[in-house]
């Protein structure tokens, strides 16, 4: 994948980040191969994910990784030029395209930089509850969580759509956006997103996948509003995978390869008069 120079995007683009919480390489890669997630294949590079895998094996741990600039990493040998990175001595990571800040993570940076940022929580990490929950969302300028976002919600991923227009209408024309969106649905409980799937037969790599589909018939909504008023460099990965019965592991928070190996895409989207480029 070439590496994008971050310091002409930052300032010129509105930027996007979606994290498909608890997506799976494999189930992503197989539906966007199948023709079964269109809406999100046309933005991926080639038409397909990229391999990657995730800095952490649970929501808290990755994300703190991934504010900090330490996206999923590409499974080859490195080292890998970094698009946002903190400045200090000796990183491997940081190349000539590198957006580099001085804070300790670049949702500050960049409001410092003078974007608005905003989390649009979907994980009990990102709920506001609990102590613990208020800490992710306590990087953003803004942030928005309710029920009708979090796991439990069938229609999750719709209701945070409709957040994200509403905090995009509501901005100036002239405001540069950092929008984050913790997408819950793939998460589980996700057996209620494949028709005739039960609470007792549980969630599945079946429902999994139709929980993908789900977000994908919403997902161009999302697209169209960050674009709407300029370029948006976009950004949509998985924090980590989950295990349904591999090698007798069930869920995520440990070390196995479908746990580790996340789907990866970066693109940009056009704004309006604009064609897009990968």
């Amino acid at each position: 994948m070439n590496q994008p120079d971050m310091n002409a995007i930052v300032g010129s683009h509105d930027l996007l980040l979606v994290t498909l919480d608890t997506l799976r390489y494999d189930v992503a890669a197989e539906l966007a191969a199948e023709g079964r997630i269109p809406h999100l294949a046309r933005h991926l590079p080639g038409g397909a994910w990229e391999r990657r895998h995730a800095p952490g094996s649970f929501t808290y741990a990755s994300h703190q990784a991934i504010f900090a600039g330490f996206l999923p990493t590409p499974t080859g040998q490195g080292p890998h030029p970094r698009l946002f990175a903190a400045r200090f001595a000796g990183s491997e990571s940081t190349a000539g395209g590198t957006w580099v800040h001085d804070t300790p993570d670049f949702v500050s940076a960049l409001a410092g930089a003078g974007y608005r940022t905003v989390c649009v929580g979907g994980v009990g990490f990102f709920n506001k509850q609990p102590p613990l929950g208020g800490v992710l969302p306590g990087l953003f300028q803004e942030s928005h969580w309710e029920p009708s976002f979090g796991v439990a919600s069938p229609t999750s991923f719709e209701s945070q759509v409709a957040c994200a227009e509403e905090v995009v209408a509501a901005l100036p024309p002239e405001q540069r956006l950092f929008l984050f969106v913790n997408v819950s649905a793939l998460h589980q409980p996700n057996w209620f997103h494949l028709p005739g799937a039960t609470r007792e037969a549980g969630d599945s790599r079946a429902t999994h996948a139709a929980a993908l589909e789900y977000v994908d018939r919403h997902i161009g909504r999302l697209f169209a509003a960050m674009s709407g008023r300029r370029p948006c460099f976009a950004i949509v990965c998985s924090d980590h995978g989950t295990a349904y019965g591999e090698d007798g592991y069930t869920g995520h928070r440990l070390g196995h390869e479908v746990v580790w190996t996340v789907p990866y895409a970066q693109f940009e989207l056009a704004g309006p008069g604009q064609e897009a480029s990968a």
